[in-house]
């Protein structure tokens, strides 16, 4: 039998139309939730998930800003361009979009951001609420986020569910880890030093693939009935598009599959859009 296929973008529109609501109810008290967005360099793919977020933004009737700045920017000008945005009090939400330019150091930038406007869960606060099981107090990063939405909204219940976590990451794997645990999910965390990791996989309920390696997870490693999400984008060894974690013939053994594309990366601009309401609601505005 061959999975059900779990797409992305049924699960956003879904969200977006609960969001969409929550936007016009913000409104009418007289808040108008704002995202500003900052692209330093010329990264094309940048510019593409910045004109992604615009749209979705659009959409829901959230007002989005997006700031530009050179590939010579410095460290210290965008410092203070997020300095700005911070006392910004239209401003919710500030996302930095990455890679940054070379020269410019990603640690002081990120820690820079307001963790109460931090819409990717980037700043340090915010990953330590998360660990220490405060997740309302957090905004939580996306991918990971955009995992627990398809899960949950396909029926699973986590509660005291086998899962297999293949990566440890500090974008998926660590804050994944989290917020399975928040839900009492049984989390097995596999990394490259896990011994027999296919013994694991195969035991599991709900397998989680976020190493980052092209086909890593077989058919073998699998078992009828799971439910497999892969948050993998790897480029195809050919050159002719991108592929996930997972082999695509694990759909012939598992329950569930989400796609590479069409999976996890359909959901994660709805997820920060999502993050910007908690961000105001976290401020004291909501």
């Amino acid at each position: 039998m061959t999975a059900t296929i779990v797409k992305g973008q049924p699960v956003a529109n879904i969200i977006q139309e609960e969001l969409a609501a929550k936007v016009k109810t913000l409104q009418a008290k007289g808040i108008n939730p704002k995202l500003a967005v900052v692209l330093a360099g010329g990264n094309e793919a940048s510019k593409v998930y910045a004109n992604s977020k615009k749209k979705v933004a659009d959409k829901m009737g959230i007002q989005f800003e997006l700031t530009t700045k050179p590939d010579d920017v410095t460290t210290e000008e965008l410092l203070a361009l997020l300095d700005k945005l911070n006392a910004d009090p239209s401003v919710h939400g500030i996302l930095v979009e990455l890679p940054l330019p070379k020269g410019v150091a990603k640690e002081p930038v990120m820690n820079r951001i307001n963790p109460k406007k931090d819409v990717d869960g980037v700043n340090p606060i915010n990953r330590g609420y998360l660990l220490g099981g405060q997740e309302k107090l957090a905004i939580v990063p996306a991918t990971p986020m955009s995992c627990i939405e398809l899960i949950q909204r396909s029926g699973v219940n986590l509660k005291g569910a086998l899962v297999a976590l293949l990566g440890r990451g500090d974008t998926v794997g660590r804050p994944l880890a989290s917020l399975l645990l928040n839900r009492d999910a049984t989390v097995t965390m596999c990394h490259t030093k896990t011994k027999d990791v296919a013994s694991i996989t195969k035991k599991a309920e709900i397998v989680v693939a976020a190493a980052g390696s092209a086909a890593f997870v077989k058919p073998e490693m699998l078992s009828p009935g799971q439910f497999v999400v892969d948050v993998g984008i790897n480029a195809k060894p050919d050159g002719s598009g991108i592929c996930g974690d997972v082999d695509p013939a694990a759909a012939e053994v598992v329950g569930s599959l989400t796609p590479v594309p069409g999976g996890v990366g359909s959901l994660t601009t709805t997820i920060i859009m999502g993050n910007l309401l908690k961000a105001i609601e976290i401020q004291g505005l909501g």
